[in-house]
């Protein structure tokens, strides 16, 4: 089904007065391609800062090889500096997974430039950190498991509670069409880009910029199987137990062309807990 089918939510007004900037408009799938030129040139660009260690760490021989060949999706030093990241850094990433990928980065990076890195996965138990010293922390592609579990306003509320003040909280996700219910977005792995701002927000951070450097305006999220049908996932049968899926696997030629989109449209947001 495609997602355009879904019904809409009660329109999403962002609260003006949490919001300090003029927000550009959100992604559609109907935006001509002057208009999504348009919206793309609008967002915040990353201002590139010469750090030799994060340069050192991402070029680093030791990163796997799987984990290089995604950094033409992932653009790991761009968004790295437009979160903010600065040597010294106490950072908190959650849930990194088993493979890795920002630890991978993030973890040399701090030991490189006398930082912290500290990785949670249980952070309701704990952040690994005291409240109010760290000076941020990473969410990557995990506000549609946490919206289906409930957890995004507990959660939330552990992250403000660690960061310091000014502290920033780093986010990329998988993006849906903005206007979605995103109960029936989240089972497919994409989040509106304006739930997860309202969500923030409401935990008492303040949106601080937004930017297109993982857009990917080649994903449709039209995915037999989700956002997993695309690389580095690759789903491409059903899996057993969901019914989300299309019941039967891709041919071949379906397989090719999921593969030549490459990785999601990601949403790259960066917030900040007030001074």
């Amino acid at each position: 089904m495609r997602l355009l089918a879904l019904a809409l939510t009660t329109a999403l007004a962002l609260p003006s007065l949490a919001v300090a900037q003029a927000l550009p408009a959100m992604p559609t799938l109907d935006e001509t391609p002057g208009q999504r030129t348009a919206r793309r040139a609008a967002m915040t660009p990353p201002v590139l800062q010469e750090d030799a260690a994060l340069q050192a760490a991402v070029a680093s021989p030791t990163r796997p090889a799987a984990d290089v060949a995604r950094d033409v999706y992932r653009h790991p030093f761009e968004t790295l500096t437009f979160w903010g990241l600065t040597p010294g850094s106490t950072v908190v990433e959650i849930e990194p997974g088993r493979a890795g990928w920002w630890r991978n980065i993030l973890e040399p990076y701090a030991a490189a430039t006398g930082g912290t890195y500290v990785p949670v996965n249980r952070p309701l138990e704990s952040m690994g950190v005291a409240d109010g010293t760290a000076d941020m922390v990473v969410v990557a592609r995990a506000f549609h498991n946490w919206h289906r579990a409930g957890r995004t306003e507990p959660y939330l509320a552990a992250f403000f509670k660690a960061l310091k003040p000014g502290g920033v909280l780093a986010v990329e996700q998988h993006r849906s069409v903005d206007g979605l219910n995103p109960d029936q977005t989240a089972p497919t792995g994409y989040m509106p880009e304006s739930h997860i701002i309202q969500a923030a927000v409401a935990a008492g951070f303040v949106l601080d910029a937004r930017s297109e450097l993982n857009a990917n305006p080649a994903d449709d999220r039209d995915h037999p199987y989700g956002v997993w049908t695309l690389p580095p996932v690759r789903t491409s049968a059903p899996r057993e137990g969901n019914a989300n899926d299309r019941p039967t696997p891709l041919t071949d030629a379906e397989r090719a062309a999921f593969d030549a989109i490459g990785e999601s449209d990601r949403m790259t947001l960066r917030f900040r807990k007030p001074a």
